[in-house]
């Protein structure tokens, strides 16, 4: 959140710092600086857009710890019994069936691009051998929190959202994925809208 923060004042002050520049210097600046103004501004309207998923992962933090997943089974290719778009996929155990495994997906494109590569079948070795492990924290069964494990250091790095678009949403139960009550109240707490029992 803070870097989302930083980079939206970063782009808005030099936006308005080269505004005062080709305001006060010669004609010329002004067609020099053009380029930057608009994207400047549009720069400062993306970030605009980081601080929903930021606050979505806020959430998720609070209610579910994280946890270390070794050999996560992941995939780029189309889920038939995904919902929606999809941009990528990881597999994770049930919690109430370690035996079921539940697919989480990319539902949105934007900033799965160092994700997509290192997920590629044709992805080198040393790309691949980057999310071997992963850090997840969350419910399958619901939404999670994936990142990847830093070089130094423990703390989770490349923090992307996962959701649950699989049939559930259009019939099934997340009882018959085990999920109790309680379950389904923490899934409300991290932000999921459409969870019934």
């Amino acid at each position: 959140m803070a870097m989302n923060v930083i980079g939206l004042l970063g782009w808005m002050g030099s936006w308005i710092a080269l505004l005062g520049i080709s305001h006060e210097g010669p004609g010329w600046v002004v067609w020099i600086c053009m380029p930057y103004f608009i994207y400047g501004a549009y720069r400062a309207v993306t970030q605009f857009r980081y601080f929903g998923p930021a606050m979505w992962m806020l959430r998720i933090l609070r209610t579910y710890p994280w946890q270390v997943v070794p050999d996560i089974s992941h995939g780029l290719t189309k889920r038939p019994e995904v919902l929606g778009r999809q941009y990528g996929w990881f597999e994770l155990p049930n919690p109430a069936s370690a035996d079921h495994r539940l697919p989480l997906v990319f539902a949105e494109h934007f900033r799965t691009g160092w994700w997509s590569r290192r997920m590629a079948p044709r992805a080198k070795p040393h790309l691949k051998a980057q999310i071997e492990t992963v850090w997840f924290a969350g419910d399958p069964r619901f939404v999670g929190l994936i990142g990847a494990p830093a070089s130094k250091g423990t703390a989770p790095r490349r923090l992307h959202i996962v959701e649950q678009k699989t049939d559930v949403r259009s019939g099934q139960r997340f009882a018959d994925w085990g999920a109790t009550p309680a379950d389904i109240e923490r899934g409300r707490q991290a932000g999921v809208t459409q969870a019934h029992p």
